[in-house]
């Protein structure tokens, strides 16, 4: 790409939007008196004018290859911009503010090719990480993400492993039995609930779910909605009662003899 003072004068004065637009203080290259320019900061190029409405740049910096950094001088904020090379010129620059300075020197400093190539690769590391993790993809996988796909559960790798249920639940004298389906491989029971104890005697088959009142009976009984401790273990004590009447006939019944 070849430039000339007319493409350079037409990118400066066009309408593309600036990085950085003010008024600095330039010191003189044989003199050393500042004189106030307008600068217009776009990309990697600095132009100054002679004034604001200046349809033509006195000048242009190229920052490729510098330094950007403070320096003591009679004048307030000052900084400099250094270039590498021993006959490499120096421009030296004064703000009107200590924000202005920042500013100039934020924007100057990031204007520069290499910095943006660094900020590129930085972002599309960052981009790599968020899609493959840190350790460099998905736990190990290879590939693109569109080929990765997860791995089948054991459910989907061996249905043939599973048992066979019965489709109707056995029962014994009209009750369903729980623990006694035919067929059905249980895995040991480590907290001894269910099947046989520690001694070897059976146990007793877990009791059903507990049926849930409908809505016409939980509508028509208040005493559905809450029931007091007071009154559950006058039931508890009545049914122990009961049942403690009954094994006490059976007894006496099996002892007496046979008629």
């Amino acid at each position: 790409m070849k430039l000339n003072e007319r493409s350079l004068a037409f990118y400066a004065t066009c309408d593309s939007p600036a990085d950085n637009a003010g008024f600095l203080y330039k010191r003189g290259e044989r003199h050393t008196a500042y004189h106030r320019r307008w600068f217009v900061l776009k990309g990697n190029m600095l132009f100054y004018f002679e004034e604001r409405e200046s349809r033509e740049p006195v000048g242009v910096i190229v920052l490729e290859g510098c330094t950007v950094e403070l320096c003591d001088s009679a004048e307030e904020f000052t900084f400099a911009i250094r270039f590498g090379g021993t006959k490499s010129r120096t421009y030296v620059l004064a703000a009107e503010s200590q924000a202005a300075m920042e500013s100039w020197v934020k924007s100057l400093s990031r204007a520069s090719f290499n910095y943006m190539r660094l900020v590129v690769r930085e972002l599309e590391k960052q981009l790599e990480e968020m899609r493959w993790g840190p350790a460099g993809g998905c736990g190990g996988c290879q590939g693109s993400p569109s080929s990765w796909k997860p791995k089948p559960s054991g459910l989907e790798q061996s249905p043939e492993r599973l048992p066979a249920l019965p489709a109707v639940v056995p029962k014994e004298n009209g009750c369903a039995v729980w623990n006694n389906v035919p067929g059905a491989d249980r895995p040991p029971n480590a907290s001894g609930c269910g099947g046989h104890d520690r001694e070897g005697n059976p146990r007793p088959p877990p009791p059903p779910p507990r049926r849930q009142a409908s809505n016409s009976e939980a509508g028509s009984t208040g005493a559905a909605v809450a029931e007091s401790p007071s009154t559950f273990c006058q039931l508890h004590e009545r049914y122990g009662q009961e049942v403690a009447r009954l094994r006490q006939d059976w007894l006496e019944r099996r002892r007496s003899p046979w008629p």
